[in-house]
């Protein structure tokens, strides 16, 4: 058996058995190593090696986490919150769905805006989910669409508009890998290519909102009122301050491309200025860092599970694999090499690194089956993003869970992944394979 098939799949199979994603990719890390001949030591060594890659991220989450508790403190995201609660106690059910769908499209703009047009990714979703869960449970909102909202957002723009983070996958990555693999891609529209893909992440949010998670589900408001303070004093000037540092995280964030420093300054504008006061910030740094601990771990983990998929060079070989099973037909050729970029993405987490991976054997292989340049860009393209959605250890699904979890009621797997997987991956696979054989 083909070791990254064993390893990603070992690890779904334990993740959906609610055996913690951490422990998933280690077992899965180390049946991967073991398949594909590296044995134990060299699966270890790869492991370890790979582990720093995701230090980064963690650290940012670490900090990030802090900077939520911080914006809590002040009252910034409370303020919105109580005057969603005043709408829905003055004017009753009516109000209360109008609040709904208000805050369902505030989640829907901010992901969006967070990909393309202030390109800080998945940085606001401590800062303004967790505030916002009581009203959520008012309304009796199912979580699982919050999580497809978010999903959506995430992954959408940068699969479709080349702006931003999509500047970086469509232009910098896609068109140019596929490009250093011998296409011409000079008369490439690469959002023409895209286009089709992305309505099908279109049908699958619209699936979500008007059908599979529109009945209302009920969660414990005592339990949040634990984790998430529900009556926080706030006034004018704390509010200044709140917007002054989260403005100014974002400007660092921006221009050191840093989220590690963005959210340091942030937190220390929100100590020098007295609302946090100096001898709790030990305190409260501490307590968003464990808010974090989860999401930094699994992307840790990740790395190193990433690491060993590499070293075994099996990547490859299943790429390569999937070249003999097509036998010179284009429907079957464009399925196989989707379905191949889906299970390579949900073993790595990121459709950035998968990319350069599958254009190198792809993009061969789409001129031979005779697809013309805008189709094999939409195929590689396509076959990167799948799996970005319905992925344990991809940021597009621990982000949300990272916001809709701190009161211990949204599952990593079942409330995010699961429910991301069928209404992106499925849509997405069926969407790409109808562009690839019509454009």
């Amino acid at each position: 058996m083909n070791a990254v098939i064993a390893a990603v799949g070992l690890m779904l199979v334990l993740s959906l058995s609610r055996v913690h994603v951490v422990i998933a990719l280690i077992i899965g890390a180390l049946a991967g190593g073991l398949v594909g001949g590296l044995g134990i030591e060299g699966t270890l060594k790869a492991f370890n090696g790979g582990l720093g890659g995701g230090a980064t991220v963690a650290l940012s989450y670490a900090l990030l986490g802090a900077f939520a508790v911080a914006i809590a403190k002040s009252g910034l995201a409370h303020a919105l919150a109580d005057r969603a609660l005043a709408m829905i106690d003055r004017q009753g059910h009516a109000e209360g769905g109008k609040v709904k769908w208000l805050l369902i499209g505030l989640m829907l703009v901010v992901a969006v805006s967070s990909q393309n047009i202030l390109p800080i990714h998945i940085a606001f979703i401590p800062l303004l989910v967790p505030p916002l869960l009581y009203v959520l449970t008012r309304l009796r909102i199912d979580r699982r669409l919050i999580a497809c909202v978010i999903t959506f957002g995430l992954i959408t723009p940068y699969m479709f508009l080349p702006v931003g983070f999509g500047n970086i996958f469509l232009n910098e990555i896609l068109l140019a890998n596929v490009a250093r693999a011998g296409v011409d891609v000079s008369g490439v529209n690469v959002t023409h290519a895209m286009a089709i893909p992305a309505a099908g992440m279109l049908a699958g949010l619209l699936l979500a909102v008007c059908f599979s998670y529109r009945k209302k589900r009920d969660y414990d408001l005592a339990r949040i009122e634990q984790v998430e303070q529900v009556s926080v004093q706030y006034n004018p000037v704390t509010l200044l301050v709140a917007g002054l540092a989260i403005a100014a995280a974002f400007v660092i964030q921006l221009w050191l491309d840093s989220m590690i420093i963005g959210a340091m300054v942030g937190f220390l504008i929100f100590s020098l200025s007295g609302i946090v006061r100096w001898k709790d910030t030990d305190d409260l740094f501490t307590e968003g860092m464990k808010m974090m601990a989860m999401i930094g771990f699994i992307m840790i983990a990740a790395s190193g599970f990433a690491e060993v998929m590499k070293a075994t060079g099996e990547v490859k070989s299943l790429v390569e694999a999937s070249a003999q099973w097509i036998n010179h037909s284009k429907g079957v050729g464009a399925l196989l090499m989707l379905l191949v970029g889906l299970l390579v993405t949900m073993g790595i987490g990121s459709s950035f690194s998968t990319v350069p991976i599958l254009a190198a054997i792809f993009v061969p292989l789409c001129v031979q089956l005779g697809f013309d340049p805008l189709a094999t860009v939409c195929i590689v393209g396509t076959a990167g993003a799948l799996g970005d959605a319905g992925s344990p250890a991809s940021d597009s699904t621990l982000g949300p869970t990272s916001g809709l979890n701190v009161d211990g009621q949204h599952h990593h797997i079942w409330d995010t992944v699961v429910p991301t997987f069928l209404h992106y991956n499925l849509p997405l696979l069926a969407f790409g394979w109808l562009a690839a054989m019509s454009l």
